[in-house]
């Protein structure tokens, strides 16, 4: 393994399958892209025809049997990653999992027992600990130079709600705001989130309100060591893809993530104008190639990603007590559930 590439199958052809795809076969280095499954008829081979990719298949346990494939990247719709994490974990290869890694406690517990098992690599898509301000953020906590975290904030601001009938009921919280739980939990390493209290609402289209949909949302988390914590979320912000984080502590501030497009800040008689990123592939894209270079180190050293199973698990803790508290309509402790 170590002189040669990694070679890695894709479970998922959708948008995010295919942008993950074009970064294994062009971008990161030391892989190779060497097959594509995806259920759709035609998806996988018109997705490796454009790629020029060895193999593609309909059948998803057909690629988990090849001999030829050492690791997998799980790209399919998010309620059912915890299935294929155990199965490609059972069949023995590495795994990169795109959030959430589960969607229920019980899930993640078996997918973190499979691939400690099996002995393979398991790790989470959550990019933004790959952004270089927000790694350096969590870099600069993390020894202490930013004393100790009193107050943190995280905010998703989706540039556009297309189309809400195919949202599932709770995204907002288990694939969109998990990115943020994650985030705020390792602008406080070492404490736990010991309370929960979620607002939501369908604001964006209330229409959609009475089918499950919830579009809007601000959630507070308090941690053992006195900590605040709050994440914000919205499915629709008209300027752009908006990603940003801060943690406040008692030497001081960080602040990461950013909205612009390019460095160029545009000064006419209309005013002062920024070009701003409209999709996560845009504003992330290096994040997006990092950590799939990680993925591929990691399968050759054997050291621990940054992004584990257990953080997924602990993330998704968030995101679930973030149902009951709105389900509730009042604050959630945590490990009393």
């Amino acid at each position: 393994m170590m002189n040669k590439n990694v070679r890695v199958g894709l479970i998922g052809a959708g948008r995010m399958g295919s942008f993950h795809a074009e970064n294994l076969a062009w971008r990161v280095p030391g892989v190779t892209l060497a097959a594509v499954a995806d259920p759709q008829t035609g998806a996988a081979e018109k997705l490796a025809a454009k790629l020029g990719v060895e193999k593609a298949y309909s059948d998803l346990h057909a690629l988990l049997q090849d001999p030829d494939i050492d690791a997998v990247a799980i790209a399919a719709p998010a309620r059912t990653h915890a299935e294929w994490v155990i199965a490609a974990a059972g069949a023995g290869k590495h795994v990169f999992c795109e959030k959430p890694m589960a969607v229920t406690l019980e899930e993640a517990d078996r997918a973190i027992a499979a691939a400690k098992s099996a002995g393979v690599v398991l790790q989470v898509g959550f990019n933004r600990r790959f952004d270089s301000g927000f790694a350096a953020a969590i870099a600069a906590v993390k020894a202490g130079e930013n004393g100790i975290t009193q107050l943190s904030r995280s905010v998703t601001r989706d540039p556009a709600l297309h189309d809400p009938s195919r949202i599932p009921q709770w995204t907002i919280f288990l694939e969109t705001l998990i990115h943020d739980f994650d985030t705020l939990l390792h602008f406080n390493p070492g404490a736990k989130p010991v309370e929960v209290y979620a607002l939501a609402d369908a604001l964006v289209r209330p229409d959609f309100k009475d089918k499950g949909l919830l579009d809007t949302s601000v959630v507070t988390i308090r941690f053992d060591n006195g900590a605040i914590a709050t994440a914000e979320a919205n499915f629709q912000a008209v300027y752009g893809y908006d990603v940003r984080g801060e943690v406040f502590g008692t030497q001081g501030m960080l602040q990461a993530g950013h909205i612009n497009a390019t460095n160029c800040v545009r000064y006419h008689q209309g005013g002062i104008a920024i070009e701003t990123s409209r999709m996560d592939s845009d504003l992330l894209r290096d994040a997006y190639v990092a950590e799939m270079a990680e993925f591929a180190r990691c399968i050759r050293s054997g050291e621990m990603p940054r992004a584990t199973g257990e953080d997924a698990r602990n993330a998704l803790e968030i995101a679930l007590a973030c149902i009951e508290s709105v389900q509730q309509q009042q604050p959630v402790k945590l490990g009393a559930r």
